[in-house]
């Protein structure tokens, strides 16, 4: 069952997906912005954030490489908002995650804007997997065991609810 939502944000459309997550909101931050707990669900990143730019390398993909992210907000343990950059505007990757604290733990609302020509369908099973994870390793503190191929069963109904 998918969980992401098609939300106009500035004028553009977003897939929106949410969980919640049973730990303190400085965990989940962690999970987000420290590169040895992200590399637990997702990939490492390098270089100084203070400069405003890190460069990611995902971990779990079969063709793994790296991109330049430009940090556009980081409020401590509330609200992280970071971009690739490519010569291609359909490529280039908007996230934005907003955390807040709830009587059980956190709330995440994650949402990424749909890149011109992107089928939502990919985009929507690709970040439930890695949602999926992150909570998984938050709540474990071990590297996530989730698995692509379930998720895969997931892209028809984004097609059919979202595409």
């Amino acid at each position: 069952m998918i969980t992401g939502v098609l939300e106009t944000i500035d004028g553009a459309p977003n897939l929106v997906l949410t969980r919640n997550v049973p730990a303190p909101t400085e965990k989940v931050w962690k999970a987000f912005t420290e590169s040895d707990q992200l590399a637990l669900w997702f990939g490492t990143w390098a270089g100084d954030p203070t400069s405003g730019r890190v460069e990611v390398s995902m971990a779990f993909e079969e063709e793994a490489g790296s991109e330049p992210y430009v940090i556009v907000t980081c409020e401590k343990s509330s609200h992280l908002r970071v971009h690739s950059t490519n010569e291609d505007a359909a490529q280039i990757w908007t996230l934005d995650v907003q955390l807040s604290k709830t009587d059980a733990g956190t709330h995440v609302k994650f949402a990424m804007p749909v890149p011109p020509g992107m089928d939502v369908k990919y985009i929507g099973a690709g970040w439930e997997y890695y949602l999926d994870r992150m909570v998984e390793t938050v709540e474990t503190g071990r590297v996530s065991t989730k698995q692509w191929p379930p998720y895969e069963a997931l892209m028809p109904e984004y097609e059919a609810e979202l595409g």
